[in-house]
């Protein structure tokens, strides 16, 4: 029998797993919550969903929106929309239906778009910072340094240093071996939650991960800080007081954008490294997701609210709508 029992140990480590896939099974120790925590991850998805259509709308419709501050923030709603939608519908079949199982490669092809997303939102938000940093440092010099030609580059630079630092990430987690039933205890499928599933050395994968968001988040959030030290070293050698109100005014709404969208990722991340036992798991779940799904449902109110451009532009398109309908 013991000879028995440790062949069946060994043919289950010798055997793939990967084919019967993964399960999410959402949030440990909350499973009694799930129904009621749908509904404000439901409502936040929906809002963020509608007001980030109607900003690109907006954005698109209105030549006099036709700049490249707007055009950024369409680029970040765009973004945001994809990350919400990355993670928020498998998140509710599992609180809603129970729908916990997902193939492996659907795992690795949400995993991928999630992060991709994510390094790409962030590299959005460095583009804005300069946007503001030449609008107010280099005011004169503004409309020949953004041209239509640089946004272009801009937006193929971001999509390809995303796609360049997380496609890797999917041939690293294929090379594994996997011999446990695959339960991650998440909504979503991220890299290390698969990594952790394997029999294999992660160590390759752990020293990536944590390159990887150096080389990116870390990177943008350093160069971002280094922007407004400077935008606000200007700011403060502007003669007059209303100058200087107006130019802290245009840079207030991508601050608050900037503060929603790393606070909590960087507070999930630190929490998860560092916090070991003494966080619940739980917490970092729920951390994780609203990382994904605030910041796009907020960005929309926060653009709308604090730049009349925007509001107006919002007023033109639906009296227009309104005309065409009568």
């Amino acid at each position: 029998m013991a000879l028995l029992s440790t062949n069946s140990i060994a043919a289950t480590n010798n055997s793939d797993t990967r084919m019967a896939g993964c399960l999410l099974i959402g949030i440990p120790g909350l499973e009694y919550l799930h129904i009621w925590l749908s509904i404000p991850f439901c409502a936040m998805y929906v809002a963020a969903l509608v007001s980030n259509s109607v900003l690109i709308c907006v954005i698109l419709s209105q030549p006099s929106l036709h700049e490249p501050m707007y055009i950024f923030l369409s680029m970040l709603a765009s973004a945001d929309v994809l990350l919400s939608t990355a993670t928020m519908p498998k998140a509710l079949a599992n609180f809603w239906l129970g729908s916990s199982h997902i193939s492996f490669d659907g795992c690795l092809t949400q995993m991928f778009f999630i992060h991709f997303l994510f390094v790409a939102d962030s590299a959005v938000l460095l583009a804005m910072a300069f946007d503001r940093y030449v609008a107010i440092c280099s005011p004169l010099r503004y409309a020949t340094i953004l041209t239509s030609m640089v946004i272009g580059k801009i937006t193929a630079a971001t999509l390809t240093r995303s796609f360049i630092i997380m496609f890797p990430s999917i041939f690293l987690l294929k090379r594994l071996h996997y011999c446990r039933i695959n339960i991650i205890a998440h909504t979503f499928c991220e890299h290390m939650g698969i990594a952790r599933l394997s029999c294999s050395d992660i160590s390759i994968n752990v020293w990536y991960g944590l390159a990887a968001a150096l080389l990116s988040t870390g990177l943008d959030i350093i160069l971002i800080a280094v922007s407004y030290i400077r935008i606000l070293r200007a700011v403060f050698q502007l003669p007059s007081q209303d100058a200087r109100s107006k130019a802290l005014s245009t840079c207030g709404s991508h601050v608050c954008v900037i503060l929603l969208f790393y606070i909590p990722a960087l507070f999930s991340v630190f929490a998860y490294r560092f916090g070991g036992r003494l966080i619940p798991s739980y917490v970092h779940i729920l951390l994780a997701n609203l990382y994904v799904i605030i910041p796009p449902t907020l960005n929309p109110i926060i653009y709308g609210v604090r730049t009349k451009p925007i509001l107006e532009g919002a007023k033109q398109m639906f009296s227009n709508l309104v005309k065409e309908c009568n």
